[in-house]
């Protein structure tokens, strides 16, 4: 840990004993490392608890780099919440350090491994891009809000359970929309390996041209497996992730005769008046998007 983050950690740890505070608003304080997680919580919580972020909407959480005011506002809270699964190996630094209770929201969910890269065979952090393990994330919080605040626990529950309603309808209606394609068809092919979990959770196979976050553009022989696959299996539509460029898609697009899908949102949500304000809006936007292109029901 840097001398500065170390001097941030100690002035943070000397302001912890209570919870932060907002004006007149004395709620205890959730704070979570990404937006998705904080509006999943916020859903769980209701007007019970104060949630926060620490990264801001568009933030690129995989390698983001906490400054000192992070470690700060984190040792001031009163719970935190991470993904798991390596998604905040830059959290993890100082997380330890802190007398604060800490909980990992995706414990219970079955890992699948990433496939290949300098990554293989350790976790695909992007659980929560399947509607059934954010169910088990719901589940998670509200266990882990009960905790800080007893008093709310039926309340937190109850929020819990008519949030997984909402899951189960998205996951429900993606399944439903791909029972016409084709067995061949039924692929997700897209710019990084994000989906997992979703394909798994609707019996999609998932392609992609890089299997984590690219440090630097798609070489020719990554592009050219994706057109291979994509022409052999007749897959109607290709999609491509908000945080990357979507040129070297657009090559599969050009070589195989497939359609550009759409964009696909994954590790941030938007500002309020964007696409995908909230959870339920991004995951329901992909849910939208790859069921309408893959069955030709969109343009």
């Amino acid at each position: 840990m840097s001398l500065v983050l170390a001097a941030a950690l100690a002035l943070g740890l000397t302001a912890c004993g209570g919870s932060t505070s907002a004006g007149n608003d004395d709620r205890p304080v959730v704070l979570t490392t990404f937006t998705v997680l904080a509006d999943v919580a916020k859903n769980v919580a209701g007007d019970k608890l104060r949630v926060e972020s620490i990264t801001k909407v568009g933030a690129e959480i995989h390698g983001y780099e906490p400054t000192p005011g992070d470690i700060r506002k984190a040792a001031q809270a009163d719970l935190i919440l991470d993904n798991g699964l390596n998604l905040e190996v830059w959290f993890q630094q100082f997380v330890e350090g802190l007398d604060v209770p800490h909980a990992v929201v995706s414990e219970g969910v079955e890992p699948m491994p990433i496939a290949e890269d300098s990554y293989k065979g350790k976790p695909n952090p992007h659980a929560w891009m399947s509607p059934s393990n954010v169910q088990i994330y719901a589940d998670n919080m509200a266990k882990a809000f009960a905790k800080l605040d007893p008093a709310n626990a039926a309340v937190f529950e109850a929020n819990a359970s008519a949030y997984k309603a909402k899951l189960q309808e998205v996951k429900d209606y993606l399944a439903s929309e791909l029972k016409a394609l084709p067995v061949q068809q039924r692929a997700l092919v897209s710019c990084e390996g994000a989906f997992s979990y979703l394909t798994r959770d609707v019996g999609l196979k998932e392609v992609y041209i890089w299997a984590v976050n690219a440090e630097q553009q798609a070489t020719p022989q990554q592009i050219a497996r994706a057109i291979e696959y994509v022409k052999e299996h007749k897959v109607p539509a290709v999609f491509c992730e908000s945080t990357v460029s979507n040129a070297p898609m657009m090559q599969v697009v050009e070589a195989s005769g497939a359609k550009f899908g759409g964009v696909l949102y994954v590790d941030s949500l938007s500002e309020a008046d964007g696409p995908v304000p909230t959870y339920l809006d991004l995951i329901r936007h992909d849910a939208r998007t790859i069921a309408g292109a893959l069955t030709g029901k969109t343009s």
